[in-house]
């Protein structure tokens, strides 16, 4: 199952090629990817299917890997009203959508503050 980390990087340049060239050489692909700077540091989301090869391959590269968690992977519809109709679904069965990106093949990765509430909302 895929999951998502959250990658603290140095926010200048190189890093991100650095974090992609250390999971390319351990052979893990990078399913979906949402990259912010936030107070000096780029946070990286990224979802991989080999969360524990993927933390690996970085912490020995001396990356931090602040977080992981279970994420939901949605097959969406590349249309207009798609995410508005996910949104809605979610916001009727009171989860929060803390974070959200897009991943390969139209899938969408949300991560929310309730996870069975809202796999129940679909």
């Amino acid at each position: 199952m895929a999951r998502d980390l959250t990658v603290l990087l140095e926010d200048r340049p190189g890093t991100l090629a650095d974090m992609s060239e250390a999971l390319g050489d351990a052979g893990i692909n990078i399913e979906g990817i949402c990259g912010v700077p936030q107070q000096g540091k780029g946070v990286i989301h990224i979802l991989v299917e080999d969360a524990a090869g993927a933390r690996q391959a970085l912490e020995v590269k001396g990356m931090n890997v602040s977080a992981e968690r279970e994420v939901l992977i949605m097959e969406v519809e590349d249309r207009p009203g798609a995410l508005g109709k996910i949104a809605r679904s979610l916001a009727n069965a009171g989860v929060n959508i803390e974070f959200i990106y897009a991943a390969t093949n139209t899938r969408l990765v949300v991560a929310v503050d309730d996870l069975e509430k809202a796999r129940g909302a679909f």
